[in-house]
């Protein structure tokens, strides 16, 4: 029978289970306080359903970034959000960001990582021997690009035009990723923040009770102590 027992909620006066509900004494004190300045019969035998309960804790969390950052951006309002649908809001930046790339940002990114490597480099250096090699000794008689080698600069200076552009798009696409990895990691370290605070007002809040029920208790023993010192002392009467 108990545990058909519904409870109603304080705010919304619907019924609920046990289970969907929380109780007055464990809702911290600054959420408490808010549930009491909008329903003025909220007390310690009252209980609140965990959908207002997430409500009235979205809006002690929006009062408190706005208190310390004036108006809120997009992006705490949506750990706002997400704390009040108790939402993940830890994703992979890169994977998403990934799938956005078109076919040219894709190769214009491998180009730019081939271009900035030692194979590079290398094959770079390699063709560059050849060539010298080849119009200056091998083709001694009729080189194809005789000293100064005026093809061999016109062809670096294309490969220079071309390469320029493209590590230039890669790089905007970096600083684009690392700022929407930036904001991410602001998203997530808000929200632990938030959470974390919520969680240490949720423990003060139920030490404090704990103590005021302690001392109550032990105000009660002392009172029994006092009767028992007081029968104690009074006086024996023999039979």
């Amino acid at each position: 029978m108990k545990k058909n027992k519904h409870y109603r909620c304080a705010v919304c006066k619907n019924a609920f289970k046990l289970n969907d509900v929380v109780q007055a004494p464990l809702v911290g004190k600054p959420v408490s306080d808010l549930i009491q300045h909008d329903n003025p019969d909220w007390s310690d035998e009252s209980c609140i359903c965990r959908s207002d309960l997430s409500n009235y804790r979205s809006k002690y969390v929006h009062s408190i970034l706005e208190s310390e950052k004036g108006d809120l951006s997009q992006l705490e309002k949506d750990v706002v959000d997400a704390l009040r649908d108790h939402e993940l809001i830890s994703s992979d930046v890169d994977k998403e960001f990934e799938q956005k790339w078109t076919f040219g940002e894709r190769l214009a990114d491998r180009i730019a990582t081939f271009g900035g490597s030692w194979s590079f480099l290398i094959i770079f250096a390699l063709f560059l021997s050849v060539w010298i090699a080849m119009n200056s000794l091998v083709l001694f008689w009729r080189p194809v690009d005789p000293y100064p080698f005026i093809l061999l600069n016109l062809l670096l200076s294309c490969i220079a035009a071309i390469q320029a552009p493209i590590i230039m798009m890669s790089q905007n696409r970096q600083e684009v990723k690392d700022r929407i990895r930036a904001q991410h990691d602001y998203q997530v370290n808000l929200k632990a923040e938030l959470e974390i605070k919520l969680i240490h007002e949720k423990l003060d809040h139920l030490l404090s009770k704990q103590w005021e029920r302690l001392i109550q208790i032990q105000e009660l023993q002392i009172e029994q102590l006092s009767e028992i010192n007081e029968i104690k002392k009074r006086p024996r009467h023999s039979a």
